[in-house]
Formats: structure tokens, sequence, C-alpha cells
């Protein structure tokens, strides 16, 4: 039977830094941690699953050393893995989150019960990523401990359907860990969050503009120029639909009518493979809108928990105005 996560109370905000492909690296996660909120990267960042267990020593020792120093407790770190057919390395690099005992697994394109069952052998924790209510009921019946529900606005892989809906429909048949993706930038839509029924907040586009993203300047700059309306949704970059910012695929001379098409598009040997597509194509979610700087994880981390505290307490107050 589901549960929530245990880690909960002890976070400092209820959010996740969500695992971004080329932009999370153990510099941000270690931060994100040290400040009391989940930090977690793709196992897929690093080029081998030699590279991959580097990192996660080096975020494991980090954090320890943190926490002996100053005797606090960092929250937990995950890794994101996909469990899809077309990711050689799976299985080399599950059994290193297995060895290294990665608190908490994001598994992505693939809810299988194997995988849930060697991250619960030594008491880690998944979470899986859905689009719809008919993934997230696969995913619950794989056994899943956190359901990621990715509602429209989001960046990357995004759905397409409205956030309050995704959030009530879920909690119909699932009474695990519940997290809510899209658009949340500020300590506000945390709150909101919480609001529409969720445990933990999913932020990834906010986490591009942090001084320990791997992010280029570039790429940062067009996310605070953008507005919502600069992000297009589109299948022509990986063959899935996506959230990208649209003066990137311009630069990158993807013509209106490529944009519009349902598969992905030939880009010549440039860029032939999704990776480096994904390095010139930034992708980032609707929540750019209310990105206007780059700050260091620890300032951001404080802003957004003023931010939280402050919208509670304005909510409290309609209590007031009404009572019955």
């Amino acid at each position: 039977m589901s549960q929530k996560a245990t880690f909960l109370p002890e976070l400092s905000l209820p959010a996740i830094a969500a695992p971004m492909f080329l932009i999370s690296g153990p510099k941000l996660v270690v931060e994100c941690c040290k400040q009391g909120i989940v930090g977690t990267f793709p196992a897929l960042n690093q080029r081998t699953s030699e590279g991959f267990e580097e990192w996660l020593i080096a975020i494991k020792t980090e954090l320890k050393q943190w926490e002996e120093a100053t005797g606090k407790k960092a929250a937990p770190f995950g890794v994101n893995l996909i469990v899809h057919p077309t990711n050689p390395r799976l299985e080399a690099d599950l059994r290193l989150c297995v060895k290294h005992q990665v608190p908490l697994i994001i598994t992505s394109l693939g809810a299988v019960k194997q995988v849930v069952d060697a991250v619960h052998s030594y008491g880690g924790l998944v979470f899986h990523d859905v689009i719809k209510k008919r993934h997230a009921q696969k995913a619950a019946g794989a056994g899943v401990d956190g359901l990621i529900l990715v509602a429209a606005g989001a960046g990357g892989h995004a759905g397409t359907i409205n956030p309050m809906t995704l959030v009530a429909e879920t909690q119909q048949f699932f009474d695990g860990t519940i997290i809510l993706s899209g658009c949340i930038s500020t300590g506000r839509d945390i709150a909101s969050a919480m609001q529409m029924g969720a445990d933990l907040a999913y932020m990834g586009t906010r986490f591009i503009n942090v001084a320990e993203s791997l992010a280029p300047e570039a790429y940062q700059e067009m996310i605070i120029a953008a507005g919502a309306s600069d992000v297009t949704y589109t299948a022509a970059v990986s063959g899935v639909h996506a959230n990208f910012l649209t003066a990137s695929l311009k630069a990158a001379g993807i013509s209106e009518e490529d944009l519009k098409k349902d598969h992905k598009i030939d880009f010549g040997k440039e860029l032939d493979t999704e990776a480096k597509a994904w390095k010139t194509i930034w992708s980032a979610g609707q929540g750019s809108a209310l990105v206007k700087d780059t700050l260091p994880i620890a300032q951001l981390v404080e802003n957004l928990k003023e931010e939280f505290k402050a919208a509670i307490e304005e909510q409290s107050k309609l209590l007031q105005l009404y009572p019955k």
C-alpha cells in the first residue's frame, strides 16, 4: 500500500529541483540538498556509467562532510533513469544506484516493477513521471511510491492536461506521494500546488537559471527574455511533443511548417542525435515568463520560502472573509 514519502517533514520547502538533461550536475544537486530541497540529476548527464558513479560518490561525500561540519541534515538527492529499451545503460546505472543506495529514483518512459523492486530492496523510493491518467495507473500498478504529474506548460516532454484536473483525477486512485510539475516558478506557485492537493512541487525551468546550473549564459538570458507565448510545443526535436524556447528553434533554422509535424525532423549531421539537438535547441516551460534573474541556489530557495510563507498567510486570511 502506498504512503507519503517520510522525508517530506524534513524539507525546508516542499520542492524538488527536477533532473534536467545537460543542465543538472553535482554542484546543483548538492546545493539544493544543503538548502533543504530535493536535488536531482539524470544519470545520462554523465557520458559513461563510470562517470556516473564518480558523480554519485562526489555527491554523497560532499553531503556527508557538510552534515558532519554543520550538524544539519541534508535533503535527499535523486537520480533520473530512462527506463526504455533505447537506453543501453539502464541495467548498469541501476546497479550503481542500488550499490550506492540512492535515496530517490525518478523513472521516465517506463514504469517497470523489476526496477521498483530493485530500488525498494535497499529502502529507496521511486517516483515516476506521467502526463495522463492511463500512465499514472500503470505506474501505480508497478508499485511506485510517487507520481510526478507533468501538466500543461511544463518544460521538456510536457503533457497537455490542466494541473487541477490531473491532480484531482490521480487522487481518486493513488494515495502515494503526488508531485506536480508545470509552470512552477515562485513560492506562491508552490503554495498553489499544495492547495491543489500535491505533496511536492517539481521545478525545472526556474532551476535552469541558477549559478550552479550547467546551462550556458545565453540559454539563461533567453529564458529571462521569454514570455509564456515564447515557448513552442512541438514533436519536431525528439519525436515526442515537448516545450522549447521558440527563439532557439528559429536559431536552429526550424521552419513553422516543421514545428507542426508530429514526428522528429531531419536535422542533418550537425544535429543528428537528440543529445546534440538539445545542446542547441533549448527546452523551457511557460513558467519562464516569471524568471527574471539568475541567482545562487541559496538565495533562490530563501526567496521561494519567503514567497511561500506569504502566500499561505494570505490564503489564511480568506477564512475571515468566508468563515462559513
